[in-house]
């Protein structure tokens, strides 16, 4: 399974490497044909220029003139004995009045690795030297490859992201779709639910199985509201935090085993007032601390921590239970992920939805040791830019 949903990305790496490869093989090959036929060409200058330094009083050097005027691309430096330069061919003539500069060239065209051509007289007394340079199609043709392949990188990285953005955008179209689709299929029995409380309480069935009976479906419609917010954009309005956290401990506590005890490390004596969706947030302290709970087992603890600075407010959740690797701290937080036999694998995944979509913060693993216990942070910010209250 984990192999077909990254196989595409696998796909993308091949296929960049296999066109750098190609692209590098072929491009080698043009060059070394490119600087065959450059060593020839100069070759052929060389000889030209033997042929008219030796060439008879009467003789017709046209050709080999021509065969000098033809070179418009292979940069050349005629140089004599004492390794002045005489001439010089396709190099900058401005830059070669600076003396500098035409020790310079002069030095790194001795050695580029080319091989040097001799001048002599018929008598073999070497007059001459003549040492090249690649042409600029040549070198320009060693940066080829590697531009190439940088394209093709930018291409699959382009590619990357828009299937990325594309793949997300239909997740989060199935998300609302599922949303509004629970919220709507619980509305019926709901309804059901509270006209059977009223046909009840006239034939006066015992207060106290009514009260709670009141309570499921007060939870039931909850649900309801937090599916139906999650389909749809929630509003944050300004709620108490402490108050927020007191009255989930408050509901968890009945709900968990009697060897788990949910302990707040906070002063709830003062307010802390911030921008929250009420239900959403709920949520999200209830999946995080069942999770703690499945994690811990019958016995042990639930640490609720909260710190603040200046611009925002940190949120601990922190257990003893068995924990989680460090290789798992965040595909816990994917769709479908569950190390249960049982649900759908998508209390955290919604934790982070809410926290990061709905409340602009950020939820994560703090840290975690195994058989040790597990520490989430949430972190909120006490004022969002371009939303009122």
């Amino acid at each position: 399974m984990e192999f077909y949903k990254n196989g595409w990305k696998i796909l993308l790496v091949v296929f960049a490497v296999l066109i750098g490869a190609m692209s590098l093989w072929y491009t080698n090959n043009l060059m070394q044909n490119l600087s065959i036929e450059e060593y020839k060409r100069i070759m052929l200058w060389a000889e030209a220029t033997q042929k008219l330094i030796n060439a008879e009083p009467d003789e017709d050097v046209s050709f080999y003139f021509e065969v000098l005027r033809n070179n418009q691309t292979i940069p050349v430096i005629l140089v004599d004995n004492n390794d002045e330069i005489i001439s010089f061919r396709n190099i900058d003539s401005l830059k070669m009045q600076n003396p500098e500069y035409r020790k310079k060239i002069l030095n790194e065209f001795k050695n580029n690795g080319n091989e040097s051509f001799i001048i002599s007289t018929e008598e073999g007394v070497e007059l001459n030297r003549i040492y090249y340079s690649n042409s600029y199609l040549l070198t320009q043709l060693k940066y080829y490859p590697f531009i190439q392949l940088g394209i093709v990188t930018l291409f699959i990285l382009v590619s990357y992201f828009a299937f990325s953005i594309a793949r997300k955008a239909e997740q989060d179209k199935v998300w609302l779709g599922m949303s509004k689709e629970t919220a709507h299929q619980l509305g019926t029995p709901i309804s059901s639910l509270m006209a059977a409380i009223e046909i009840l309480k006239l034939q006066d069935v015992e207060p106290r199985l009514l009260k709670e009976i009141q309570k499921d479906v007060d939870r039931l419609e909850k649900i309801a509201a937090r599916f139906s917010k999650i389909g749809s954009k929630a509003k944050l309005e300004k709620q108490n935090l402490y108050q927020v956290i007191d009255e989930t401990i408050k509901y968890l506590t009945t709900r968990f085993p009697s060897g788990i005890k949910i302990i707040p490390e906070y002063d709830n004596s003062k307010s802390l007032i911030l921008p929250l969706n009420r239900e959403l947030f709920e949520w999200v302290l209830e999946n995080l601390c069942k999770n703690s709970a499945d994690a811990i087992g019958q016995s042990g603890f639930i640490k609720i921590k909260i710190e603040e600075n200046t611009k925002e407010i940190f949120i601990d959740i922190e257990d003893n239970g068995k924990g989680i690797p460090k290789s798992k701290f965040k595909e816990i937080f994917k769709p479908g992920y569950t190390t249960k036999s049982r649900g759908w694998g998508l209390g955290l995944s919604l934790v982070k939805r809410i926290i990061e979509q709905y409340h602009y913060g950020k939820v994560f693993v703090r840290y975690s040791e195994i058989n040790v216990g597990t520490c989430f942070r949430i972190i909120l910010k006490k004022h969002i830019k371009n939303i009122t209250f």
